[in-house]
């Protein structure tokens, strides 16, 4: 019988988030255990505890993983650019991956700093995305240098979220995703420019 060799530091962290990946994967955040991650990665939950306070900062790590950066539209127009970005995030949030993603929003409740981690993009800043896309705009002159201001550039993104997380649908349709485009977004942003 071979001797299996003792994991620390980088491999043992890669261990132990490779099996929160496949246990989030599997089962989702509400059945996420320690016990199960420690058990799944060859080790013990003292290790796991070492690295992450509790099984939610675990989650982001692990979803985290799971994401890739996102880059975002370059079509040329704000509205083209706003609505692709929201129909990529309405694909993304109906997926399984999304509900994982829905879970620990709803778990991590106030805690900003693990919200901020479960950002799409890997600044942890939230807005970066969108101030890309609206900082094009200004440089086109379909917007004012105002209108870079983050609350205002992640409108979209938020009428979206609350679809999701306060009417509980599992996928928008295309026409709430142009109503929130058409109806709010670029006259808020146009709003900004004419002020």
């Amino acid at each position: 019988m071979e001797r299996q060799t003792r994991r620390r530091g980088a491999a043992l962290e890669e261990a132990i988030l490779r099996a929160a990946v496949e246990e989030l994967t599997e089962s989702g955040f509400a059945a996420l255990t320690m016990d199960r991650v420690a058990q799944r990665a060859g080790t013990n939950k003292n290790a796991i505890y070492r690295r992450w306070p509790d099984r939610l900062a675990l989650g982001v790590a692990a979803y985290r993983q799971m994401t890739a950066a996102i880059q975002p539209p370059d079509t040329g127009s704000l509205r083209d650019d706003a609505l692709e970005m929201l129909r990529r995030a309405n694909r993304y949030l109906a997926s399984p991956l999304g509900a994982i993603l829905r879970e620990l929003m709803a778990a991590a409740g106030g805690a900003p700093n693990l919200l901020a981690q479960l950002s799409p993009d890997r600044t942890g800043e939230p807005a970066a995305t969108w101030l890309v896309i609206v900082g094009r705009a200004v440089a086109r002159g379909e917007a004012a240098p105002e209108a870079l201001h983050p609350r205002v550039a992640t409108v979209a993104i938020v009428l979206l979220r609350n679809e999701f997380v306060t009417k509980g649908v599992t996928s928008a349709p295309d026409d709430v995703l142009i109503e929130i485009v058409d109806e709010v977004y670029l006259p808020l942003v146009a709003q900004r420019r004419n002020r």
